[in-house]
């Protein structure tokens, strides 16, 4: 009885040894299903996040070769527009009969042509006689007492200034008036 009893005992714990080592086998199967699912989405990542890398690549050199362009090509279409403004000075010189009154008309022309071009560019001539001092669009070179103008008023105009689209380029270089002693 004895050895019956060891012999069911045996049984039992290779039974409960068996169950167990299925229920470990099912719980590695699940691990392993679970892994090699988890290793699929990783994959799927690192493809992705190579794809995404690969279109900034490529977004970046393009917006270098675009600036790039932008720079090289800027000045395009204001020196298109230029050539005629050369064109009528270089006719006014290759004229041998020309008189001087068809010299000043010519030249006049042609300053009207590049003043309506720069115009056309955002370019804004300066031109403060008799306004008020600007310091941020003027620079004194003298001040100059008067009775006639106001004090802090531009009274001559050395050289006009410029701004281009409200930026300053050059300040106009001006004479203000003061008070006369």
């Amino acid at each position: 009885m004895a050895s019956e009893q060891q012999s069911d005992n045996a049984n039992a714990a290779e039974a409960i040894d068996a169950g167990a080592e299925g229920i470990l086998e099912n719980q590695i199967s699940e691990l392993e299903a679970a892994l090699t699912e988890a290793q699929a989405e990783a994959e799927r990542q690192r493809e992705s996040a190579l794809r995404t890398r690969a279109e900034f690549d490529n977004l970046q050199k393009r917006l270098e070769r675009d600036l790039d362009k932008s720079r090289r090509f800027a000045l395009e279409k204001i020196l298109g527009d230029l050539l005629p403004v050369i064109d009528s000075l270089g006719a006014a010189l290759g004229s041998e009969q020309a008189t001087q009154e068809q010299l000043r008309e010519g030249a006049e022309l042609t300053l009207k042509m590049m003043s309506k071009l720069i115009s056309d560019h955002g370019l804004k001539e300066i031109d403060p006689l008799h306004e008020a001092f600007d310091p941020e669009l003027h620079q004194a070179m003298s001040m100059q007492p008067s009775a006639e103008h106001e004090p802090n008023t531009v009274v001559q105009v050395f050289q006009k200034g410029y701004q281009l689209h409200e930026r300053l380029l050059r300040p106009a270089l001006v004479v203000v008036a003061k008070a006369a002693d």
